[in-house]
């Protein structure tokens, strides 16, 4: 299946000027000048996108996101529902990490994966981090090492909860021992091996990574906080961690993206260290994208210089090679958007179209011998049952 983006003006992040970009299966065979009729005449199948007047950007990554459902910390009856493929095609998702939070009993590593690999079926890209906010962390194989070693799309170990009254206290020892135990499964299964930190509230803040980079001697790379912006005390210690090496990362929940780049690039935090998530749970992965584009026309901010926090920076952090970025050799995976409005236009994931027209044109295996009808918009909600 060959497919070809044709007639926008490329981010690759940065940007390249009009091109097209020819895909060929998964993959960006080549992003320059493509000939449509000589594609057309090899004989296979040609899919076309035309992106005359649009933008075409690498596909977002999301680094966190509850994909199984949110822990629902005000009763069983408050826990959020699994997230659907086309809440993420209509965010422009491509890339999307997994993880659980504070409840490990009735949200299970199992299920986790079992998620993530229903994602990559429709031609997204899904991980997942081994464990939740407690220490020692919730499994599948019963290490940290072992889940990355043994489980393809496990990546790194999260979301660990500190300075957050519902974590379990880990001492710096215990905390390190579990970095260490990440580290060396990413080592050996050639993959990331980061651990994603869940920051909460309490004053201590950020003391608990310094302690590891400082006592413990640990790597930089190997550390990557969340939830960072929940005040400015806590993001300015955030943003000096950025001069350490280690990658900080902000949830988009308030919707206030806006103010916390600001904030950030005012105080000279190194760019290449940033990157932004949805915490899809309450709040949807659609919001991603939302803030990308209010930092735009609020800050009147160069896209150029906001993509890599949902682009290249992640993918780095991460250590998805082939994720991030529009080149020859990088997966396939772009969106489409209205220059001036930032309005979704196409979705292309691994090569497949999954976003055109107004509409996802793909559907949740279950949808085809199903008779159910559920709406979820806002705050209201419609669900019958025949």
């Amino acid at each position: 299946m060959l497919t070809i983006i044709g007639g926008g003006d490329v981010y690759a992040p940065a940007p390249l000027g009009r091109r097209d970009i020819l895909a060929c299966g998964e993959a960006i065979a080549s992003v320059g000048n493509v000939d449509r009729r000589a594609v057309e005449a090899i004989g296979v199948a040609v899919e076309y996108v035309d992106a005359s007047g649009c933008v075409v950007v690498p596909g977002l990554i999301d680094p966190h996101q509850h994909l199984i459902g949110g822990s629902g910390e005000r009763g069983f009856h408050t826990q959020t529902p699994e997230v659907v493929v086309a809440e993420l095609v209509t965010a422009g998702i491509t890339t999307v990490v997994g993880c659980l939070g504070v409840d490990t009993t009735t949200r299970t590593m199992a299920a986790l994966i079992g998620k993530v690999q229903g994602l990559n079926h429709y031609g997204l890209t899904a991980y997942a981090y081994s464990g939740g906010y407690s220490v020692p962390p919730a499994t599948l194989t019963g290490s940290v090492r072992t889940d990355l070693m043994f489980v393809e799309t496990v990546i790194g170990a999260g979301e660990i909860a500190i300075s957050d009254r519902r974590s379990t206290g880990p001492s710096t020892a215990e905390l390190s021992r579990l970095v260490r135990d990440a580290y060396v499964g990413g080592l050996l299964s050639g993959k990331a091996g980061v651990t994603h930190f869940h920051v909460g509230e309490e004053p201590t803040r950020l003391a608990p990574l310094r302690a590891l980079l400082d006592e413990c001697h640990l790597d930089p790379c190997l550390l990557y906080p969340t939830h960072v912006e929940r005040n400015e005390e806590l993001m300015q210690q955030a943003v000096e961690l950025t001069g350490r090496g280690v990658t900080i990362d902000v949830d988009v929940v308030e919707r206030d993206l806006p103010k916390w780049v600001r904030f950030f690039f005012d105080r000279d935090g190194d760019p290449r260290y940033f990157t932004a998530s949805s915490d899809a749970s309450i709040t949807g992965p659609g919001a991603l994208l939302d803030q990308i584009r209010q930092c735009v026309t609020e800050l009147r901010m160069p896209l150029e210089r906001l993509l890599p926090l949902v682009t290249s920076n992640t993918a780095r952090v991460l250590k998805l090679a082939s994720k991030g970025r529009i080149a020859e050799g990088a997966d396939a995976d772009a969106v489409v958007l209205r220059r001036d409005s930032l309005e979704l236009v196409a979705v292309i994931a691994r090569g497949r179209v999954l976003f055109r027209n107004g509409r996802v044109t793909v559907d949740e295996g279950w949808v085809a011998d199903s008779d159910r009808k559920v709406r979820v918009d806002g705050k209201k909600s419609e669900t019958a049952l025949a």
